[in-house]
């Protein structure tokens, strides 16, 4: 349905991100390293999956920094080494150079309550929760991004720190502080407003005279809509096979959390200068990396960075790396440092949800002489393409000779999005046909039959149309447009939505983390006989049996199936949504 061809704010939805499968590339010798990393980029560039400014080095020296495709695509200004993005959360590794940097002037016991700094904030909590907490996301303050209507009621509004701490400052915590670790920028928020209670400055005031100025980084800041800022890349998102303006966002909303710009030279020589003792001692510095708190596989926070192993290439092989990731309305970022060799990938993208985890794999294996993989063409909007051009019976034609080629990503969301921009342009026929063969193509998805069965209203064919709409219910229960739509047409929905009961003891086997990548963790747990589901960094779900292992969310479409080994224990959990599937395994206690 049409709300489901959009990315849900829900982090639930990034793993389908990180599951993209791609083609086996093996190194020539024909080609130097900087030969191998322009192709690899410029590929993706080309297939609409990366758009913005690149920097990478290999022991301390760059080997690649330029820009791809637009900054600005209405004035066609290309990206360029520097050009200025918003970083998001990279900012937050600036947000605890900081609060260290204070702690060393001893200002700040990072093991002491933040009601000792903070007496404004509720007691209660600020009793229990200290700023090593803060620092390593094990603070339990729910993540003010994730509350329900947040992005629609609140992103636009502008706000002083003080005053939109008392958005999440009465919220009663996700667990006991210091217990587990939950994503949450809240906590990082409230870092900038003790930075600026123990400094008496403000924090952009602080990061320019304790970072940004010593290391002259002058091409970097705190991101201000009204300021007239050169080289500023403006932020886009996809939309099918185009790109569309990213929503506004006010500011004063990420903060300490993820209101900086910087261009990748500035982050070149952020990276240099933690090399050294410029910003902090070696006592303090070694604390700023330490790997505090597990985040799942292989991977730790430490504060303002994740530190874990990163595979080379398409390879076993692995290399240890600090790094930490981005996104904010219209741009994703990554930075990932090698610091046994002094090497760098920097990737700052002004078009959103570009797959940079997959794009700095591959660089790595370039840069240390592996095998890598490159992107696939899209096999949707490729289609989209031949339908505008040549016709609905072409571009199916051209589907069915691709759909198993290797040269191509079939993708369901994409698939959908291409019938609803036919949809959009009233080419309802050649929608329908698209839908109904993004149906057998997926026919285990319940949102294929959910637009399939828009379309088929839209041509008047009401029996189908009831049909598709009872199926996608049946598969998912918690299709509430199918639902509804359903009433709207008569039909009785009492039977198509069953209580199923799950006996306890199942229930209870289920209860644990389930790590689905290094820093996506999924967490169920039991409260009464309710199970629910909490994801890195987002709030707790209930989460609804469909059978005894099968259970479904009803905030957004996502299936969870608990599997059991041969030994008949819940050894692993996979998460399905979008027509694509991952599994995570189970942690132990």
């Amino acid at each position: 349905m049409k709300n489901r061809n959009r990315t849900p704010r829900i982090a639930l939805t990034t793993i389908v991100g990180m599951i993209m499968m791609f083609i086996s590339f093996q190194t020539s010798y024909g080609q130097s390293k900087v030969e191998k990393l322009d192709d690899l980029i410029n590929q993706y560039l080309e297939y609409g999956k990366f758009n913005g400014s690149v920097l990478v080095a290999h022991e301390g020296e760059v080997l690649l920094k330029k820009g791809y495709g637009w900054a600005n695509m209405e004035w066609d200004i290309p990206n360029a080494p520097n050009t200025k993005h918003r970083l998001g959360s990279i900012t937050k590794q600036f947000t605890a150079m900081l609060i260290l940097q204070l702690a060393a002037e001893g200002k700040l016991d990072l093991q002491a309550p933040i009601s000792t700094y903070l007496p404004d904030y509720p007691k209660e909590k600020g009793a229990k929760i200290t700023t090593h907490h803060l620092l390593t996301h094990s603070s339990g303050i729910p993540n003010y991004t994730s509350f329900p209507g947040f992005f629609e009621e609140e992103s636009r509004n502008p706000y002083t720190p003080e005053e939109f701490v008392k958005k999440f400052q009465d919220k009663e915590l996700d667990f006991a502080p210091g217990s587990q670790y939950s994503y949450s920028n809240s906590g990082y928020f409230l870092l900038g407003v003790l930075i600026e209670k123990l400094s008496g400055k403000s924090y952009e005031e602080m990061l320019h005279d304790n970072i940004l100025t010593p290391l002259g980084m002058n091409d970097t800041g705190f991101d201000h809509h009204e300021d007239i800022l050169k080289n500023r890349a403006t932020g886009y998102e996809k939309n099918g096979n185009a790109f569309i303006n990213s929503n506004y966002l006010d500011m004063s909303i990420p903060y300490a959390a993820g209101s900086l710009y910087a261009t990748v030279e500035d982050l070149y020589t952020w990276d240099q200068a933690l090399y050294t003792n410029t910003l902090l001692s070696k006592e303090y510095m070694e604390l700023y990396f330490k790997p505090h708190i597990p985040v799942g596989g292989n991977y730790h926070y430490a504060y303002g960075w994740s530190v874990g192993k990163s595979p080379l290439g398409n390879t076993k092989d692995s290399i240890a790396i600090i790094s930490h990731g981005g996104g904010i309305n219209g741009f994703n970022t990554n930075i990932a440092r090698s610091t046994a060799d002094k090497s760098l990938v920097v990737l700052l993208n002004n078009t959103g949800g570009a797959p940079l985890n997959d794009m700095t794999r591959a660089i790595w294996g370039i840069v240390y002489g592996k095998s890598y993989d490159l992107p696939k063409k899209s096999l949707a909007y490729d289609v989209l393409s031949i339908i505008k051009s040549e016709g609905i019976e072409a571009g199916l034609d051209h589907f069915n000779k691709n759909k198993d080629s290797d040269s191509f990503d079939l993708r369901e969301n994409e698939m959908n999005q291409v019938g609803y921009q036919l949809l959009e342009m009233d080419k309802i026929q050649e929608a329908a046909k698209i839908f109904e063969l993004n149906k057998n193509t997926y026919p285990n998805s319940a949102n294929v039959y959910d637009s399939y069965a828009e379309a088929l209203m839209k041509l008047g064919n009401k029996e189908e149309a009831i049909k598709n709409y009872k199926k996608s219910v049946e598969m998912n229960p918690a299709n509430q447009n199918g639902i509804d739509m359903l009433k709207e047409l008569g039909v009785d929905t009492t039977d198509l939505v069953k209580e199923i009961e799950v006996p306890d003891e199942i229930l209870e086997t289920y209860i644990g983390k389930y790590a689905l990548s290094p820093q996506f963790i999924i967490t169920i747990s039991k409260e009464g006989n309710q199970m629910k589901a909490q994801a890195t960094g987002q709030p707790m779900f209930d989460i609804f049996p469909k059978s005894n292992n099968v259970f479904y969310l009803k905030v957004v479409e996502a299936q969870l199936t608990f599997n059991s080994g041969e030994n008949g224990e819940i050894e692993s959990l996979t998460l399905k949504q979008g027509g694509q599937e991952t599994t995570g395994s189970k942690l132990s206690e």
